[in-house]
Order: structure tokens, then sequence, then C-alpha cells
């Protein structure tokens, strides 16, 4: 029997849309996300050749990635990238996956450093912040830490790849930094409480555990950061956080609380808390 492209993905995008309970846009995108990377052509091929006649060989592969969305993996996960600030990032298992609401933390860094800042991105994971930073400023000089080997690995093989110079160094938060300054200094850390039953639903049951979740409330790694990266902040030195969208209150709190000045709050598209940040009052 005859399977057309197009006759493919609309068998496709109804079993998507079936079980993941997806929008049926969002099963036809999905589709040609994971046939285009299947078949290793641009989407815009697919709809080009949708009368073309698959071949067996093909639909098998086919067959494989759809089960393995069926099965609940993440899109990014089985094509092994995800696009971020317009560039495409690798990503594996030992990463999160970059997602459009981060874009908030690079703005509100690009808007704060200055010329040759010294900056600092803590849980750096596929490396998309750090990357993007130095990609957007080159004259400044980052340096990007993970706990985790693999992710590092990762990260520099995306730097490589998009051609960012930058320093990468195994760390547990600034453990592998004693006496370094940064002028200014970005993270994306675990926010989400340990219990949430949202983690054990979509995506996100295949990202991490350590960089999704931190402590009963989500704060734990943020209260270290907040605590700590005074001793690492230059004078006025900006630290710039990511957090959950209910955490809106408590995170420029603890900022405050710390003794940080210019205490910001802001918000994403759909108004959502997403992004504090507070400066330093240390004197070197």
């Amino acid at each position: 029997m005859t399977v057309t492209v197009a006759a493919y993905l609309a068998a496709a995008a109804g079993r998507l849309a079936g079980s993941l309970a997806l929008s049926p846009r969002e099963a036809r995108l999905e589709a040609r996300v994971l046939a285009a990377a299947v078949l290793a052509v641009e989407p815009v091929w697919l709809l080009a050749h949708d009368t073309d006649a698959l071949e067996t060989g093909q639909i098998d592969r086919l067959d494989a990635a759809l089960a393995r969305r069926l099965a609940g993996e993440p899109v990014a996960y089985i094509v092994g990238e995800r696009e971020f600030y317009g560039r495409p990032f690798r990503v594996g298992p030992a990463t999160l996956i970059p997602r459009p609401e981060t874009e908030h933390l690079v703005e509100a860094a690009l808007a704060r450093g200055g010329a040759g800042a010294r900056v600092l991105d803590i849980g750096t994971g596929s490396g998309c912040i750090a990357i993007t930073l130095k990609l957007e400023r080159p004259d400044w000089q980052v340096t990007a830490i993970d706990l985790s080997a693999e992710a590092l690995a990762v990260a520099r093989d995306n730097a490589e790849r998009l051609g960012a110079e930058l320093e990468w160094l195994a760390s547990d938060l600034f453990a592998a930094l004693p006496g370094r300054a940064f002028d200014l200094i970005v993270s994306n850390p675990p926010y989400i409480p340990a219990a949430d039953p949202h983690l054990d639903r979509g995506d996100v049951r295949f990202e991490p555990r350590v960089a999704l979740a931190s402590g009963p409330d989500g704060l734990a790694t943020i209260r270290a950061i907040v605590a700590e990266a005074p001793a690492q902040l230059a004078a006025g030195g900006w630290l710039l956080l990511e957090h959950g969208y209910d955490q809106g209150d408590a995170v420029p709190a603890l900022l405050r609380g710390a003794g940080y000045t210019e205490v910001f709050l802001e918000r994403d598209l759909a108004g959502l808390a997403r992004v504090s940040g507070g400066r330093s009052q240390r004197r070197i």
C-alpha cells in the first residue's frame, strides 16, 4: 500500500492529538517537526512533496520517532535540538529543554550589562543563556558553570557549533569560583517544589529532576544563590533570576532581604512573573 507524505502526516497528527491531548494545530506542527528531522529535510519540503510516496525504510523510521513521542518523550529530545533566541541548540536528557520564557532572562541581562562585562551563568545546562549572551555581546567575558559534566559537554558542543568562546567550569554554585568577581550573574535555577505533581506529567517527566525541583517550596537554590552571590558580584553588579510564575512576590522579597538594591520584577507577554533581579552594594 502506497503511503504519501501528506497521508502519513495526517495520520500521525491524529494519533498525537488523541494520545497527548494536543490541539489539531499543535499535533500537525509536531508531526511536521518529527518528519522533517527523521527525513533530514526542511519542513517546507514536506509541503512541496506531499504527494510523494514514502519508502518502507522511511516509514519505519518515522514510526519509531512517533512511538517515542506517543510515549511522552519531548520532541526536542527526539530530534535532538530546540531553537532559542533564533539559534538551534542541541539538547539531550542531561539538559533542560530551552523555553521561550527564558528569553526574558536574556533580554534582562542584555539591558543591564555594560561594555566588557564579566558574566556568570549558573546551571548553564545546554548553554543557551551563556552562549546567547556571548553571541549578542562579543565583548563580554562569559563564564558558564554546571554541576553536571554531561550538561557541560552538551553546552561546549553548542558553543563550538555556534562559534562562541566561553569559559566552562564544573561547579556546585560558586564552589569553583573563590575570589572571582562578576558584573552580572544570571541563572535559570531549579524552582519547582519537589512534591509538585506537574513533575510527573508531560515533557518534564523526561528532563533532569535536579534542574527542575528545589526543596519543599522550590526556592532552596534561589535562596542559596541570593545569599552567596554578593561575595561574587563587583560593586553595582546585577543578579538576575528566572523563577516560577507564582514566585513573583517571594523572589523580590528575598533579594530585598539580602540587601540588594534596585530590585525589579519582569513579567512575560502573558503577564506572568518571570524574572527578578537586584543590584549588589558591595564595594571592592
